[in-house]
């Protein structure tokens, strides 16, 4: 059985298989810190699983836009064109709190904020927080990810 951990202070991401730490990714989190209050820009911590899988076989560096494919590839000049942009690139895993009132529900809910591990531009950098509250990765260690773990995996985030 497979189980990720997201260590905030670490920037990095673990998989588990049977207890055994089987791969090792850096990640980049939010920029405001953990939190999970709604709206905070912040990095939720606790207990979730992957509520969905998007994205399967799709291109790398993909472009979403409201968790549906654009038909664009990121490319420098994509970029140029819509600096304001959040990319979210090649592949979303959506997560969902599971501990009411921490998590879950209410103004503190995980789902309902849209926070994924996705894809970012490979000129950002990895290992500093950085993002919106989402769960940056690489994009090519993102499509390794995201074959090797299923729709129901637990996360922690600590």
């Amino acid at each position: 059985m497979r189980h990720l951990k997201i260590s905030i202070p670490h920037q990095q991401l673990y998989v588990y298989v049977d207890g055994v730490l089987a791969s090792t990714y850096s990640v980049s989190t939010a920029l405001n810190g953990p939190g999970e209050l709604k709206n905070s820009g912040c990095t939720p911590r606790g207990k979730h699983y992957i509520r969905a899988k998007i994205g399967a076989d799709l291109p790398l560096n993909a472009v979403f836009v409201g968790r549906r494919f654009t038909g664009e590839i990121f490319s420098e000049t994509l970029a140029q064109r819509f600096p304001k942009r959040d990319w979210i690139l090649t592949r979303i895993l959506w997560l969902s709190g599971l501990e009411v009132g921490v998590n879950r529900l209410g103004n503190f809910d995980t789902m309902q904020r849209y926070i994924y591990i996705h894809g970012t531009p490979d000129s950002e950098p990895m290992g500093m927080p950085l993002s919106h509250g989402c769960i940056r990765m690489r994009n090519a260690d993102l499509i390794e990810l995201f074959d090797q773990i299923d729709a129901g995996t637990l996360v922690q985030i600590d």
